[in-house]
């Protein structure tokens, strides 16, 4: 074949329509992988059915263009022919799966599916139709994956026009679809979902302030509102508002407390939707010190209370000075100063942790160390974060995040590739800086405080298929050095180049005021540049793990169309199985029940531990990622710290009093099945429970069911209990 003067076929049409090159190899391979897929190991007998395959479509085709279907049809004659009825049928099932697949995007986006399409899972497009792509006035989806990734790029290269008249804005925009649709980077999504809209609100973090009035705090209810609706979220610190019982001077009343103004929030972010697009999510925050403070630890202890808010104690140096000595500390009421009450610190201790142990909440927030790393303390204190809380942030204060796919970072040979690495980051954060002046803010004080400190958040997400692409074991110290290593070049590499853009661009305006601000110093674009965020959608969209948490499940099964069953494996692990020859359809099929691979003979021990999922590892481990990742970031980390169901409360201590050693600047916990209506139950992918699936958000909320690994069409294969 291919000798002179014999006919041959040099192209192959798509289905999407497209020419591209004929190329035996991938012949090859897709009968490989369905021999191994039914215990086949044999790549020259793969190469010779191939063979057989080319010569009869060099016959048939010669001096045309088969399109894919041909090819594939000649794929199963041949199979067939040669009598190899197993891996005849299992190429079958993997074109029906296909078909399925393409069938099920098309109908999404009721369009045929392009090469933008195909690199995206049928939930990532499912997302994106829900949420992300634009509709005209009846709800009707009017622009494809690929059109969004376009609308966003261009949108924000544009900016480059306000510093460069000369700028050539159309390699600027490739740049940035490039990292976009090659799923290298992707920002938060109100970028994705407004930017070159009306709305065209791009930030995902606001704190507003709360001050001890009526005014401030519906002044603030009006603001939240907006904000909702433009796709952010909001923080707030209730910590300056009289405590519960105290006058009020001017109708000669007593005061109701911050957590009855909380409902306040609560109420209103329930009726204002963002969007359409995302639930309205808030943080809410007390001081440790502030004299209703046993009343706040225990304002979610109902399922049905606040559910609009995450809420986290401020916790002071000295609250923890007084928590290791055993001793009592001051209550401070905020409008007189004064202390008015002590408290033993080991008994509000307590309290925290077994609340925290009973449902997730509250969270601990260590208040002063995210203060020593406030990059302008001259401008105020930080007394607040995001939902969250990996992002705190000044009063009036907003920040845009975004987020590397560390799974596109790594080589063939398992290596991180930090040339690709440096220039996604180069890209990211030139592009989030775009983002704060092509941001249409909801009121003028959130615009002068935003460009006042231009603070960006360059995260991560699948963090845990990088460990797997690397052959290395998430709750291990190599774990912990990976984790290290790359949030240090990250950061590094991101300070460069914000210094890089403030030479071109000058400094962001209030760097005079700033702890950059010393001799031989250079000047910066960006107060900060790191955070970590939970990358709840973002990573469906990007098809990879979430932010830096474990993978949840290695395979299962999921439902479409009709009850038609899929059956789902991560593609890291298909790819390692078959390479070391332990892929099977049978293996899959029984991972599919637990989730996991731990146990199972068929697999080798050392990929046992690399293919760690969720439950298989210790809360210590989850603190100790979380703190590798915080010693290299400006601002936090958001992690969940996940717990058994028959975890105690006295194991909840223990994590809370690691994470504040090892340097970390708050702590969520969450125990299984502490709660109604979690993203997904570990006992149902080992027990076979059905229990309810819901999708990964700020305020998480049903989807759809699972039993026996068997999950809705909607399930977005992720942590079972980020509320992200």
């Amino acid at each position: 074949m291919g000798d002179a003067g014999k006919a041959t076929v040099t192209q192959i049409k798509k289905r999407d329509g497209r020419i591209a090159d004929f190329d035996k190899s991938k012949i090859t391979n897709a009968i490989f992988k369905a021999a191994v897929a039914v215990g086949g190991e044999d790549r020259k007998t793969a190469e010779r059915l191939a063979d057989d395959v080319v010569e009869i479509v060099y016959e048939k085709f010669a001096g045309s263009i088969p399109t894919v279907e041909d090819v594939q049809d000649t794929v199963e004659k041949v199979l067939i022919e040669e009598g190899r009825a197993k891996t005849a049928k299992a190429y079958i099932l993997y074109r029906q799966k296909r078909a399925i697949l393409r069938e099920l995007k098309a109908e999404l986006l009721n369009v045929p599916v392009d090469e933008v399409d195909n690199k995206l899972s049928v939930n990532a497009i499912k997302v994106l139709e829900r949420r992300y792509l634009k509709k005209d006035k009846n709800g009707q989806v009017v622009e494809t994956p690929k059109q969004m990734f376009r609308r966003v790029a261009r949108a924000i290269a544009l900016v480059d026009v306000f510093y460069d008249r000369n700028v050539d804005t159309l390699n600027v925009e490739e740049e940035f679809y490039d990292a976009m649709v090659n799923l290298e980077f992707l920002p938060n999504s109100p970028t994705i979902m407004n930017a070159g809209t009306e709305i065209g609100q791009l930030a995902a973090c606001f704190v507003l302030p709360i001050e001890d009035s009526i005014e401030s705090i519906f002044n603030a209810v009006k603001n939240t509102a907006l904000i909702h609706q433009s796709g952010g979220g909001t923080g707030y610190a209730f910590s300056k508002l009289r405590p519960k019982g105290d006058v009020v001077k001017s109708t000669g009343g007593v005061a109701s407390g911050p957590v009855s103004f909380m409902r306040v929030f609560d109420v209103s972010t329930d009726v204002i939707k963002q969007g359409g697009k995302r639930r309205g999510a808030n943080m809410g925050m007390l001081r440790v010190d502030h004299p209703d403070i046993l009343e706040f630890i225990m304002a979610k202890s109902s399922s049905h209370a606040l559910n609009n808010f995450n809420i986290s104690v401020a916790v002071t140096d000295k609250f923890m000075e007084a928590l290791e000595k055993d001793e009592q500390y001051d209550l401070i009421n905020p409008r007189k100063r004064n202390g008015v009450d002590k408290l033993s610190a080991k008994k509000v201790f307590k309290l925290i942790v077994q609340q925290a142990w009973r449902n997730g909440e509250p969270g601990i927030i260590f208040i002063d160390r995210m203060n020593a790393a406030n990059p302008t303390p001259a401008l105020g204190q930080i007394e607040s974060t995001n939902p969250c809380g990996e992002q705190p942030l000044l009063s009036y204060e907003s920040c845009n995040l975004g987020s590397i796919n560390l799974s596109r970072m790594v080589n063939d040979d398992g290596e991180i590739d930090w040339d690709k690495l440096k220039r996604t980051i180069r890209t990211a954060v030139h592009f989030l800086d775009n983002v704060i002046d092509a941001n249409k803010y909801p009121i003028p004080e959130i615009e002068l405080m935003t460009k006042g400190n231009r603070k960006i958040g360059l995260g991560v997400m699948g963090f845990a298929d990088m460990l797997f692409q690397m052959g290395v074991q998430y709750n291990s110290e190599k774990g912990v050095e990976v984790a290290e290593s790359v949030m240090k070049f990250i950061n590094d590499e991101s300070k460069k180049a914000s210094a890089a853009l403030a030479e071109k661009r000058g400094a962001f305006p209030n760097f005079d005021k700033s702890v950059y601000n010393k001799p031989g110093a250079p000047k910066m674009r960006n107060a900060t540049t790191t955070t970590i965020a939970p990358t709840g959608t973002l990573s469906i969209i990007g098809g990879c793990s979430s932010g830096v948490e474990p993978l949840f499940a290695i395979a299962y099964i999921r439902r479409v169309m009709d009850n038609t069953e899929l059956l789902e494996v991560h593609p890291i692990f298909e790819k390692i199985a078959r390479k070391e020859n332990f892929y099977s359809l049978e293996l899959i099929r029984k991972i599919a029940q637990s989730g996991g691979v731990q146990g199972l003979p068929e697999v080798p021990e050392n990929w046992q531990k690399v293919f760690v999922v969720a439950y298989g590892v210790s809360p210590e481990w989850h603190v100790r990622i979380q703190a590798a990742f915080q010693k290299y970031t400006d601002n936090a980390v958001s992690k969940t710290i996940n717990f058994p169901v028959d975890a105690t409360p006295e194991d909840v201590e223990k994590v809370y009093m690691l994470a504040y050693n090892l340097g970390c600047k708050g702590v969520t916990v969450y125990r299984d099945k502490s709660r109604e209506g979690q993203v997904l139950s570990i006992e149902a992918f080992k027990k076979g429970k059905k229990e309810q699936l819901v999708e990964e958000e700020a305020v998480a909320h049903p989807n759809g069911a699972e039993e026996n690994g068997v999950v809705s069409a909607e399930y977005t294969g992720g942590c079972a209990t980020c509320q992200a």
